[in-house]
């Protein structure tokens, strides 16, 4: 909890970093992709050059905080989140390149970075461009799509860990694996990457990132707010063929529905809860598991106050 009143502590905040976008009690359904979520008691987005003054002056406060990206990968409790949401988006969307080499600061969306990249001639982000996270997102979890994932380009990022330092990492020092980084376990904040492709004909590559945009209009419901997809791939199976073939194709609870179009995400059809998304995924789990032994582990990051 804050250890002060939070109206109190945004003055303090708004005082310290002036650059910064800071709001109060404000609600995280505009923030994630599910457009799901309670308030957060304080809302950040600051620009690159005070993330880590920030992030230093809350942990001094002993005030509870969370980072997050483009809130893609989201799930929000209904009751919101306690403290602090630091929010790295558009105010530390820097790219920079130099040769086949990227230096890419951690709001940056993934597709702006796929793009910029096909632009220079470089190729080897193509399979990121339909992603909708954020490079400081999609090293946290080392995302993914059609073949590719972030611990295949990624040169190193650079990482402030929970006691403040600073420091270079590279995807093996991440442990990246399957949605998965050494993060995850031991906290630390991604403040940028170096991405490193290879020489590519620009025309080709556009074209295989439209080909790409092509294939989520046609498979993924993109007509509606979700969190792409809602469960990690089984070991040997694909998660949403499991769910369609348990019946689960359409299955609702309240707003929140397995999406018709494509079994493996979980859509918002209009005023979905958070409640509602979290149901939704305990009895497909149970119903999988029912008929085919196999767990379902959500792939969703699921946060906030009362979750369950």
């Amino acid at each position: 909890m804050l250890n002060k009143n939070y109206k109190e502590l945004a003055e303090d905040l708004n005082t310290k970093f002036p650059e910064a976008l800071i709001l109060v009690d404000e609600p995280m359904k505009g923030h994630t992709t599910f457009r799901i979520g309670g308030p957060a008691d304080i809302y950040i987005e600051p620009d690159y050059a005070s993330i880590i003054p920030l992030i230093k002056y809350l942990k001094e406060q002993d005030v509870q905080f969370m980072v997050i990206g483009n809130g893609s990968n989201l799930l929000v409790s209904d009751d919101g989140i306690d403290g602090v949401v630091i929010s790295l988006g558009k105010n530390s969307d820097a790219i920079t390149i130099s040769g086949d080499t990227m230096v890419v600061e951690a709001g940056a969306m993934l597709s702006s970075v796929a793009n910029a990249a096909a632009n220079a001639g470089l190729t080897g982000l193509e399979f990121a461009s339909g992603i909708p996270g954020s490079i400081g997102g999609a090293v946290y979890m080392n995302a993914g799509a059609y073949g590719g994932e972030m611990k295949d380009i990624i040169e190193s990022a650079l990482i402030l860990t929970d006691d403040l330092e600073t420091k270079v990492m590279t995807p093996d020092d991440l442990h990246m694996s399957y949605r998965h980084s050494s993060l995850m376990e031991d906290g630390g904040y991604v403040l940028s990457a170096v991405i490193k492709l290879d020489k590519g004909n620009e025309e080709e590559i556009k074209a295989r990132i439209d080909d790409i945009r092509q294939q989520r209009i046609s498979k993924q419901p993109l007509n509606f707010p979700s969190a792409g997809s809602t469960f990690k791939r089984p070991e040997g199976y694909f998660a949403g063929k499991l769910i369609d073939d348990t019946g689960l194709r359409g299955y609702s609870v309240g707003d929140a529905q397995v999406s018709e179009k494509h079994c493996g995400f979980v859509v918002n059809k209009g005023n979905a809860k958070a409640a509602d998304v979290l149901q939704l995924m305990k009895d497909v789990d149970a119903k999988v598991f029912d008929k085919f032994g196999v767990h379902l582990s959500p792939e969703v990051r699921i946060v906030g106050r009362n979750i369950h």
